[in-house]
């Protein structure tokens, strides 16, 4: 037997790791089922999972740190501005404004638009007179792969909710080409038939995702485990190589072959 080798200390990062945020973005189904998750799917052009589909979401900026000082009252600033990245890039990319009550419907392509020609959130923000929710987001992941690709990023994971809303989301195309809502069950039969591709971090939460039937239930799984940094590792086992993370974080799949990993 293989002894499993220890996993990194949560706040061990890999050297330049650029920290980041992703949002699931959960909404009931119209014919019932599980709840119908928010995905994307990255340009071929991207440097980074090229083609790939993935949950909304980039990297923290500075200003990200600014608006949660001002507004994450009680969250840890790193935890809040990857909640305010979260929000921010999320309503850049597929123009969905959540953990926002104050913005109305009618008002979210002109601010997206501010967004996107460089205008500051915490600008916005201030003169608005608005403050956002990111008390609303649940933590529940933190993953850090350390694959000696050209950027390694410390994601930060949270659930959401999604608002209602009446008009069409869409992408922003200079990082996306396509968006739609499925379970994360379809999207894992979608992956596992060929029609789309995940890379291992997406994959794992899934199915992990799977597990629970809507937003509350998730929440409520998401509290049972702490939040502790991800960092794969590769261990030889079972006659061949395999792409592993911690047992005890609440993931109903642990490993997976490095050759599929690969393909994927």
């Amino acid at each position: 037997m293989i002894d499993t080798p220890p996993t990194p200390l949560p706040e061990t990062l890999p050297d330049g790791a650029i920290p980041a945020a992703t949002l699931v973005i959960m909404r009931p189904a119209d014919g019932g089922g599980p709840d119908e998750i928010l995905m994307v799917k990255r340009s071929t052009t991207m440097a980074f999972a090229a083609g790939a589909v993935v949950f909304p979401g980039g990297r923290v900026d500075p200003d990200d740190y600014r608006v949660a000082r001002l507004y994450g009252l009680g969250i840890d600033e790193a935890d809040g501005a990857a909640r305010v990245a979260a929000l921010r890039e999320t309503l850049e990319e597929t123009g969905l404004a959540v953990g926002w009550p104050g913005l109305a419907e009618g008002e979210v392509a002109e601010v997206r638009q501010a967004l996107l020609a460089g205008t500051l959130l915490s600008d916005i923000l201030a003169a608005r007179g608005d403050r956002i929710a990111l008390e609303s987001f649940v933590p529940f992941a933190r993953w850090c792969p350390n694959f000696k690709e050209a950027r390694t990023f410390d994601t930060r994971f949270f659930a959401v909710a999604s608002p209602q809303h009446n008009h069409e989301l869409t992408v922003e195309e200079a990082e996306h080409s396509h968006i739609f809502w499925a379970s994360a069950k379809d999207t894992l039969a979608m992956a596992d038939r060929g029609e789309v591709s995940v890379i291992f971090p997406t994959r794992r939460n899934l199915e992990r995702l799977a597990l629970s039937t809507d937003f509350h239930s998730f929440s409520a799984h998401s509290r049972q485990f702490p939040v502790e940094l991800i960092t794969p590792w590769i261990e030889e086992r079972d006659g061949g190589t395999r792409l592993c993370i911690p047992e005890h974080l609440g993931y109903p799949v642990t490993s997976e072959s490095f050759e599929r990993v690969r393909r994927g």
